[in-house]
């Protein structure tokens, strides 16, 4: 066996003998759950025994996690980079544990313009955070200021748009991935 197998091996024995702590179950409760013995999963766990794929399947399915978290290397890749778009007006964070979130961080310096054709409506649901300075959020027929340190999360197909309140003000913003796209169709939309 290679030395890249034999690390990957001690990390999935040790992410198996983690999720079972972390959920804290015995060896009994996991044997129960994932239908081995628990001295079988003793000697997993200990890498007195060689796991096998049909052992590695059924453990992911009793530790409620998938097969590939449980032999996932990619560690190295831990920092993540932002990418510009908008002309380096929003800085977007690829989300890895779900490619279905975007991470974005926007400054906004404008408030929103008067009438009902600033709002937008798409599929999708939105979170953000407001890092300094405070926004406007229109939704639908509801005004609501969000000031530093608070948070919003709402449906998109309620029409809604943010502006700033009184000066600029910088947010960090989780879009899933219809929401994603429909500010990418409206980029000045909240």
């Amino acid at each position: 066996m290679e030395q890249g197998d034999d690390r990957l091996d001690a990390l999935v024995r040790k992410r198996v003998r983690a999720l079972r702590v972390a959920q804290g179950w015995s060896l009994e409760e996991l044997a129960s759950r994932s239908h081995l013995s628990a001295a079988t999963l003793s000697r997993i766990e200990n890498g007195q025994r060689r796991l096998a794929l049909d052992q590695l399947v059924t453990l992911a399915h009793a530790l409620d996690t998938t097969m590939d978290q449980l032999v996932e290397t990619d560690a190295d890749d831990v920092v993540i980079r932002p990418a510009r778009e908008e002309g380096g007006r929003l800085l977007r964070w690829p989300v890895r544990a779900d490619p279905r979130l975007s991470v974005i961080r926007r400054r906004i310096a404008d408030p929103i313009p008067e009438g009902t054709a600033a709002l937008r409506a798409h599929p999708g649901r939105e979170w953000f955070v407001v890092l300094s300075g405070r926004v406007s959020l229109h939704l639908g027929n509801s005004r609501y200021l969000v000031e530093a340190d608070q948070a919003a999360e709402f449906p998109t197909m309620i029409p809604h748009a943010v502006g700033a309140e009184g000066g600029p003000a910088d947010i960090l913003g989780i879009f899933d991935r219809e929401a994603r796209r429909g500010h990418a169709s409206h980029p000045t939309a909240s």
